[in-house]
């Protein structure tokens, strides 16, 4: 019979996934803090020549600048999504209904677009300061958070693609 300490252990265990997504939150936003304070906006400084810079640019929209001109309206529904999403995820590893990389992809998840509504709820837009470009080619600027979202939705599939344990 397995001891009372090793059962509430056990249970608490989903903890060090909300504390990793804390982690996210944090990186992601004294990244912005630092780039938003000593860079100008629209300012590039060359890293890797011809493939790197970083930059400073706002986005009011969502990935790739989508709905970046709509009004404003697109701020209140990306951030109910982020709540919604991160509130779902976070319900599933509670349950435990997550494999351990589930568990690394939500933590991922939640991060990042938990950094990204505070950049929302502050600034009224995100702040995007990663830039990868090819001669005259740019993939559009991101950030920290963007990054570990994609990280956790790539994580997700390849958690869609094992074998199921029979």
């Amino acid at each position: 019979m397995p001891d009372s300490a090793a059962l509430d252990l056990g249970r608490r265990g989903y903890l060090k996934w909300f504390v990793l997504a804390l982690v996210v939150i944090v990186l992601d936003q004294a990244s912005k803090v630092y780039f938003n304070s000593q860079y100008q906006f629209g300012e590039v400084r060359e890293v890797i020549p011809g493939f790197f810079n970083f930059t400073l640019l706002y986005n009011p929209g969502a990935a790739f600048s989508f709905l970046a001109g709509a009004g404003g309206w697109q701020k209140h529904v990306f951030t109910l999504l982020a709540f919604a999403v991160s509130g779902w995820l976070g319900w599933n590893i509670v349950k435990g209904h997550f494999s351990w990389r589930m568990n690394l992809a939500a933590a991922f998840i939640m991060g990042g677009a938990l950094g990204n509504v505070i950049d929302r709820l502050i600034h009224g837009h995100v702040i995007d300061f990663i830039q990868l470009y090819y001669r005259s080619w740019y993939y559009p600027a991101f950030n920290l958070a963007d990054s570990f979202i994609c990280v956790g939705a790539a994580l997700m599939v390849l958690d869609g693609l094992k074998k199921p344990e029979h």
